[in-house]
């Protein structure tokens, strides 16, 4: 394929990636019943008051994917040493690609397209390993969370909660376990003969010490304080009434649902408002609230990143090296 036709290609591709993202976006969010009751709700509430905390939630939305650009530069350092502004791009242009694509697949390629040709496979591995840091930390919050919620709220004999504390504490040192030796899945894929082969692409896995491992989830966990402080300046502001504790135990389990669910970014809002709804109705009964924090949280999360993203679609090469400014 010529040099020209390579550019074609590459537009028209870039081009389809951004109308998709854009028409789901736009018929997702003209057909959102949930940010019309987030709207009504805040017409009760003074202008400036709205303007304030929507802002600062705003802000909190970009620190914490400046955060995971950080850490996606971090972990591809092993590979390739990226630009702090690369970095952005690349998260950026990623959460475009999500939107449309299951499980958030498409945050790899929307990424990884942003490294040299030879090295994109090791980076889909170098990001999976934050991927699975960011995954460790919502699964041990979260069986916290659901273990005081069931002691809580929950008639259940007090044998079965011993069994329950019982693996919620084997299933959060499993997670640990496994993350702060990521490297045996290195000599687990060595020892099968099938993906022996494919040694160059997963070798990275060895990279990571522990003590490497341990900075990537201070990284982790410093976007979970993040999101999570969204939910709880929301939910704090519209139902007050809630103890900051139970927002705090009720927001992790909501994480933790999330992850364990498959789902499309653009369509999981409504197991997002599901779960919040259902959850949260164990400590108010202002269920329009709970749902419109929700939604907007999705909207400012995902939605505004991705359409963010779109203009850093533009400056992907798919056949060959990204150009350098």
């Amino acid at each position: 394929m010529t040099t020209r036709y390579k550019k074609i290609v590459s537009l028209i591709l870039k081009t389809a990636i951004v109308l998709l993202a854009f028409w789901i976006i736009y018929s997702k969010l003209s057909a959102n019943e949930n940010l019309e009751e987030f709207n009504n709700l805040l017409k009760q509430i003074p202008q400036t008051e709205i303007i304030l905390v929507m802002t600062f939630v705003f802000l909190l939305m970009l620190l914490n994917w400046c955060i995971e650009a950080l850490k996606w530069k971090r972990l591809i350092a092993q590979v390739e040493r990226i630009s702090v502004w690369r970095a952005i791009e690349s998260v950026f242009c990623g959460l475009t690609w999500a939107v449309f694509t299951p499980n958030r697949i498409g945050e790899y390629g929307g990424r990884v397209f942003f490294l040299s040709p030879k090295r994109r496979v090791v980076g889909v591995v170098a990001m999976a390993v934050g991927n699975i840091g960011q995954m460790v930390l919502t699964n041990i919050f979260g069986a916290i969370a659901l273990f005081v919620f069931m002691y809580r709220f929950v008639e259940i004999d007090y044998r079965l909660l011993y069994a329950l504390l019982t693996l919620s504490v084997m299933f959060c040192l499993f997670f640990i376990i496994f993350y702060f030796n990521i490297k045996w899945l290195n000599g687990i894929l060595l020892s099968m003969r099938f993906t022996r082969k494919y040694k160059k692409f997963y070798s990275i896995l060895g990279r990571y010490d522990k003590k490497e491992l341990f900075r990537i989830l201070m990284f982790c966990l410093a976007r979970y304080a993040v999101f999570s402080s969204q939910y709880f300046i929301l939910f704090f502001w519209l139902i007050p009434e809630i103890h900051y504790l139970d927002i705090f135990m009720l927001v992790s389990i909501l994480f933790f649902v999330q992850s364990t669910l498959p789902s499309l970014d653009l369509f999981d809002i409504g197991v997002r408002s599901a779960t919040a709804s259902y959850f949260f109705s164990s400590v108010t009964d202002q269920n329009v609230a709970v749902i419109a924090c929700t939604a907007s949280i999705w909207l400012i999360n995902i939605i505004i990143p991705a359409i963010l993203g779109s203009y850093f679609v533009f400056k992907l090469n798919f056949f060959g090296n990204l150009k350098r400014n």
